[in-house]
């Protein structure tokens, strides 16, 4: 097996840590992290960067600004920003389009805003947080968390207008007792999709926002294999499971 390559990428006055998991086809994917504590490692301990891997799917995955080896303030970062960063590291890495995007919690909102600017033929979004606008440009913090923390702010999201434009596969992945993202949240997000060549969600029983692969992984790993042709045919383009 090929190793694993690590990237650096200028990002205004940062330096964007990364890698690429190479495997056996050409198939491709854009891991996009969530918020908190999150990093490009979370995938791999999850599982579903080896899990790809196996299944003949290369990933490449950064940690944003505030995050995993980038480090760095978060407040010098914002959900826009991080939009930016997976950009830039689109651009860097000469990614091919159309592409594949995997976005978790955050990362979910920062992959269907990349289907503005960029082909994309799939979007796998796991635990999805959505935000409106008014908190888009605002740098983390205080006043970005007063924003996000009104009764049903998600609900004025962009989400959902962007994705009915959107033409590709969608694949959404939603936890059953999830105390972050509420499940009308995955529900409207595959409702949106209507012009979407597929869409389909799965609600996983049994796992929360913080575990929902690992627990699989480790309790129910016939169920997480599932999971994974189910994630590896989205990114394929080819008929999901029912």
């Amino acid at each position: 097996m090929q190793a694993i390559e690590s990237f650096d990428v200028s990002y205004e006055h940062a330096i964007l840590k990364g890698d690429f998991h190479p495997a056996a086809s050409s198939h491709h994917a854009l891991l996009l992290h969530g918020a908190g504590m999150s990093s490009r490692a979370t995938a791999t301990r999850s599982g579903l960067r080896p899990a790809l891997q196996a299944r003949g799917i290369a990933t490449t995955a950064f940690d944003c600004i505030g995050h995993g080896d980038t480090g760095g303030a978060l407040a010098d970062s914002s959900v826009s920003s991080r939009t930016r960063q997976a950009e830039a590291v689109i651009a860097a890495r000469k990614l091919e389009e159309p592409l594949v995007v995997f976005g978790t919690s955050m990362g979910a909102y920062n992959a269907i805003r990349l289907t503005q600017t960029h082909r994309v033929a799939a979007l796998v979004l796991i635990v999805p947080g959505v935000y409106e606008p008014a908190a888009y440009d605002v740098p983390f913090g205080p006043q970005f968390s007063q924003i996000i923390r009104r009764e049903r702010s998600w609900a004025d999201s962009d989400a959902w207008a962007i994705l009915e434009r959107f033409e590709g596969d969608l694949l959404v992945i939603a936890a059953e007792h999830d105390a972050v993202i509420p499940l009308e949240i995955p529900e409207r997000l595959v409702q949106s999709a209507s012009n979407a060549r597929s869409r389909q969600l799965r609600v996983v029983a049994g796992t929360d926002h913080q575990h929902l692969f690992p627990l699989l992984r480790d309790e129910r790993p016939a169920e997480f294999d599932a999971q994974m042709v189910r994630i590896a045919a989205c990114v394929r383009g080819t008929p999901l499971p029912d």
